[in-house]
């Protein structure tokens, strides 16, 4: 038995022998995590240099395109590597980085989401009192809390995880997961199970049930109010429910399939869809909030046409 501080490295089963079909692969994956970091870097940009855009559903949208760069940065690196290499091993100091990274990139996203459903049902219930009750204090502090509280439990989660006591490395999936190193494990995993069953359950219960409060609220406004209000509702909800439903789609699967054996799974499907929530998510927000938000598109096309102007002059 080895404690896992002394395994040096794991390997990564889930690569298929793709011989020079690796490059496309390769290819494909580049121009993925190019478009990621372009879109989520822009419109992190455009709002941070907007003061029009200084506002409480703004900075939530900041946040969560930063969190789409920080996800899909403790994933692609790693992958682009390994899908060049013909021994798709990774040293255990940065499997449990990208543990690190992985699992507090999926807790700060739900959590954001949650936030944002909560400014949206202040918006639409209580528009006089939004300035108010949004304040940038509150702001600021939504926001801390939302990237503190998920870095905080995987500080403990990887912390459980370090101390077992290893039977083997071999890792049976593209990147490197918790649950799938404390199978590993010839020691009592009993800590490990429970703490990350209860925090699997806060942490996706809690949110869910602040966003199905808020929204049912929002309709209960909706079906009575004016339909300038109902309008208004639909616009600014949209995206965001769009982005909720895509990301519990990527994030149960990504449960289940580390929780459980899915044998009759075909094995390229199992990748595609273990990958999914760390590639389309960040694909898709900024899509959803760029081009459905009309503050942020405006500002983008002037953005951009400030630096082709600048571009001529010089």
């Amino acid at each position: 038995m080895l404690n896992s501080s002394e395994v040096s490295y794991f390997t990564l089963s889930g690569y298929l022998d793709t011989g020079r079909l690796r490059y496309l692969y390769f290819s494909i994956a580049v121009c993925v995590y190019v478009c990621i970091l372009a879109a989520n870097v822009l419109l992190t940009v455009v709002i941070c240099v907007n003061r029009s855009l200084h506002e409480p559903m703004y900075m939530f949208l900041c946040s969560l395109f930063v969190n789409e760069l920080y996800g899909s940065t403790g994933l692609f690196p790693l992958l682009l590597v390994q899908i060049l290499s013909d021994v798709h091993t990774v040293s255990a100091p940065l499997c449990f980085l990208q543990v690190f990274c992985i699992y507090t990139y999926g807790g700060i996203e739900i959590l954001n989401l949650a936030v944002m459903s909560y400014d949206r049902y202040v918006a639409i219930c209580f528009p006089l009192q939004y300035s108010s009750l949004m304040t940038p204090r509150k702001v600021f502090l939504l926001i801390a809390l939302t990237w503190f509280v998920p870095s905080l439990a995987m500080v403990l989660l990887v912390s459980l995880s370090v101390r077992l006591q290893l039977c083997g490395n071999i890792i049976h999936r593209v990147y490197c997961g918790n649950y799938s190193i404390v199978k590993l494990s010839c020691s009592d995993t009993g800590i490990n199970n429970i703490y990350g069953l209860v925090y699997t359950v806060i942490s996706i219960m809690t949110p869910f049930v602040l966003i199905l409060y808020t929204y049912i609220q929002i309709l209960r406004i909706c079906f009575s109010g004016s339909r300038r209000t109902r309008q208004k509702a639909i616009s600014t909800c949209t995206p965001h429910l769009a982005s909720i439903f895509n990301f519990c789609f990527g994030c149960c699967f990504q449960i289940l399939q580390s929780r459980f054996e899915l044998q009759r799974v075909p094995l390229v499907l199992g990748i595609f869809l273990s990958l999914y929530f760390l590639t389309f998510q960040p694909l898709l927000n900024p899509l959803l909030y760029g081009l459905k938000m009309n503050k942020i598109r405006d500002a983008c096309k002037r953005l951009t046409g400030a630096g082709k102007v600048h571009a001529q002059t010089f």
